[in-house]
Parts: C-alpha cells; sequence; structure tokens
C-alpha cells in the first residue's frame, strides 16, 4: 500500500510572515525607502567629487546598491507572486534568492574597489574638505536610519528584503564612520582618515555580501536550512512506534521561509499507511514548521522486518537507487 501526500503554502508567495505583513505593504515601505535613497545619493555623489572624499564617493556607491538591492527585492516580489504555471512548478519564488545573491555579489565586488581606492589614498592622500564631508555623512545618517526603519516595517523573513535591509543598515554604519572621519580631518587636518574610514566601510560590506551569498547559495544548492538537522529529523520520524525504516529523506528550502521535505518511510504490515502519514505530518509540522511536505508511506518488506530479528539486510534491495541514509529504530550510520 502506498500513500503519498502532499502539503502546500499559499500561493500568495508570501507565507511565513511572522507578523502578517501583505505583499503591498511590503512594496509600500520599500517603494519609500528607495525614494529617500536614490535623492540622497544623487546630492552625495556631487558633495563627494566638489570634497574629494573618497568615503562620501563609497557611501554614494553603496548607497547605488542599496536602491539596486531594493528594485530587485521588487521585482522579485512581484515574480514570486506569481502563481505556478507550466514548467515553473514552485511559480517563480525563487526570483528572491536570485535577488538576494546579486545583492551578496555586488557588495562584495565594489567592497574589493573601494579597498583598492582607499589603499592608495593611503600612501598618497589627496586634500579632504572635512567640513562637507562631516555634514553629509550626518545627512545621510539621517537618510540611512529613515530607510532602514522603513524596510524594518517590511517582511524581514524574507532574505530578499532580508537583503535590502543588510545593505541599509551596513550604510548607516558606514556613514557613521565618515563623520568621524570628516570630523578628524576637520579639527586636524589628518587626509588619512577618509580613507580609513573607506576600510571600514569595506569591511561591513564582505561581511555583509558574505553572509548573503552564503545563504542564497545554500537555498540554490538545496541543502538543508541552518536550524533544521535532516538526521534529527529522520530519527524522529522513525521512534515512531508503525515505522520500520525512513531513507531518502530530503529537506530542502523552496523559498526563503519555505522549508519542504520528502521521504521514502515503511511502515509495519499492520500498519494503516494513511493514519502514520498524518501523524508524522503533524511532527513534521509541530516540530520543525515544514509544512510543505512529500511522504511515500508504503508497508516494509519483509527484508525490513527481519532486521529487528537480526537477519542479514542488505541497504537499499527495496529501493533501487536509495539516497542519503538510512534511519531505523536502532543504532545506525549517517
Amino acid at each position: 500500500m502506498t500513500s503519498a501526500h502532499h502539503d502546500h503554502h499559499g500561493s500568495d508567495g508570501h507565507a511565513g510572515h511572522s507578523h502578517g505583513v501583505s505583499v503591498d505593504a511590503d512594496r509600500r515601505w520599500l517603494a519609500i525607502a528607495l525614494t529617500l535613497i536614490t535623492t540622497f545619493m544623487a546630492a552625495e555623489v556631487v558633495i563627494g567629487i566638489l570634497a574629494q572624499s573618497l568615503a562620501l564617493i563609497s557611501d554614494a556607491a553603496h548607497m547605488l546598491t542599496d536602491a539596486v538591492s531594493i528594485v530587485l527585492a521588487l521585482i522579485a516580489m512581484r515574480l514570486a507572486a506569481r502563481p505556478a504555471r507550466g514548467g515553473f512548478t514552485y511559480g517563480l519564488k525563487r526570483a528572491e534568492i536570485l535577488s538576494a545573491q546579486a545583492n551578496g555579489l555586488t557588495l562584495l565586488l565594489l567592497g574589493a574597489w573601494l579597498a583598492y581606492e582607499a589603499v592608495r589614498r593611503l600612501i598618497d592622500p589627496p586634500e579632504v574638505e572635512g567640513g562637507l564631508v562631516f555634514g553629509t555623512a550626518l545627512a545621510g545618517i539621517v537618510v540611512n536610519i529613515a530607510a532602514a526603519w522603513c524596510i524594518s516595517k517590511a517582511n524581514r523573513s524574507s532574505l530578499n528584503v532580508e537583503g535590502a535591509y543588510q545593505h541599509i543598515l551596513n550604510d548607516l554604519f558606514a556613514f557613521i564612520g565618515t563623520a568621524i572621519a570628516g570630523l578628524i580631518v576637520l579639527l586636524t587636518g589628518f587626509a588619512r582618515a577618509d580613507a580609513i574610514a573607506t576600510l571600514v566601510v569595506v569591511a561591513l560590506m564582505f561581511k555583509a555580501g558574505y553572509g548573503l551569498v552564503r545563504e542564497s547559495g545554500r537555498i540554490f544548492l538545496e541543502a538543508a536550512p541552518a536550524h533544521l538537522d535532516p538526521d534529527d529529523i529522520g530519527d524522529q520520524l522513525v521512534a515512531h512506534p508503525s515505522v520500520s525504516e525512513v531513507h531518502d529523506l530530503h529537506v530542502w528550502t523552496i523559498t526563503s521561509g519555505q522549508p519542504a521535505l520528502s521521504a521514502h518511510v515503511l511502515v509495519e504490515p499492520v500498519a494503516d499507511c494513511h493514519t502514520v502519514r498524518r501523524d508524522l505530518e503533524k511532527i513534521l509540522q509541530s516540530d520543525h514548521e515544514i509544512t510543505h511536505t512529500t511522504l511515500q508511506v508504503d508497508h516494509a518488506p519483509s527484508e525490513v522486518l527481519k532486521v529487528r530479528t537480526g537477519a542479514a539486510y542488505d541497504d537499499g534491495s527495496h529501493c533501487e537507487a536509495p539516497h542519503g541514509p538510512v534511519h531505523r529504530d536502532e543504532p545506525h550510520a549517517h
């Protein structure tokens, strides 16, 4: 007897919101943040050139990536909301992960260029207008606090929105560093403070960029979510009184906040496959918050049952191409 069952999230592309923010609300908050950032960025580029401040120009470049990240987030939201059709059986929910990876890569590439420029200026520092740098950086702090607040009102459980938020948060820290550098230049004339502030910005960019690329990369490589251990889940499922074995267990992420699981479950001959499947789905939902599941539940062949009596058994003889470890309610290798 076989019982395969599929549980689905809703199709609004926004399942997993912990605080009930709607897609439209997300878009509105992101659009406000985008307006604030692009307006200030244009002014900052002009002032940075006039003040000969690499720190201001690097902040403006960072703000450009902020703006791009928000535009990508808005596009990805619209794509992710489209229903599944044709060959795209999950719809376009992964569009937001593409967006997050693009955000991370732009931070890393831009950070590398700014690091080169900062080192060059440490060796041969130009004259920097400390007053302009200080004043502009203070204004930038205010703008970034407002933008960060706007994005914090959106759904940050989305890796896509979190990517945009990290961009702006890093920019806020960067402006604080730039303001300090501008004040040092203004009070002491130490022009290298501008390049040092730029290197601090670069360190923040590398940290945020690496985090986004790593997390989005895990999703693209179909790795289990970092907070879920497939081996522990398999052991928990096979501990059910009617389950003899669990194999071909896969845990992955469809998109942010949407983990999925599939497995082949073998149960005792007297057990009801549908009842066991429902029990296991309740365990997965209550203990691991996995609601998108596909469980193939079969009665165990005699070879599997012989394991409990000590008879020899060749793992996988009942399954043509098994994947991953076989879980049984006994000591076993992971």
